[in-house]
């Protein structure tokens, strides 16, 4: 039976993340949140916690991206007064967007800022597939 409280948290998680907010459930019952587009924080629900992590990701191979977000915080919101966990919440959604957003790099082609998952060297994906600024 899911709580009130978990209910409440939901909420929260898909009203603060940046948008849009997709929602996948994990295999023990816990929800894994990841906001904005591209990926910028990744939230995970269970029953006792909140882990709130900036996106990262990985080319382990030309066409295979591994996610591996990078922990901000995690909080026991079963102990928290509601004010207190939702401002520390805040707080840490926050930090992991900002930590995220530092890792954008422009691309020399087009100037525009993109994650560092969709650069190929200091040319973005879309003007390498181009073929702008890309010497052979």
């Amino acid at each position: 039976m899911i709580s009130e409280r978990f209910e409440q948290l939901i909420a929260f998680l898909e009203s603060h993340l940046p948008q849009p907010v997709e929602q996948q459930a994990d295999d023990r019952g816990g929800i894994i949140f990841t906001g904005g587009s591209p990926a910028e924080v990744i939230a995970h629900l269970t029953g006792s916690r909140v882990t709130i992590a900036s996106y990262a990701g990985l080319w382990e191979t030309a066409f295979r991206l591994t996610v591996k977000p990078r922990r901000v915080g995690l909080v026991k919101w079963r102990r928290l007064p509601e004010t207190q966990l939702m401002n520390a919440l805040e707080q840490l959604i926050h930090g992991a967007r900002e930590a995220r957003l530092a890792t954008y790099r422009t691309c020399s082609s087009c100037e525009r800022r993109q994650p560092p998952e969709f650069m190929i060297a200091d040319v973005c994906e879309d003007c390498a597939q181009r073929g702008t600024q890309v010497v052979h």
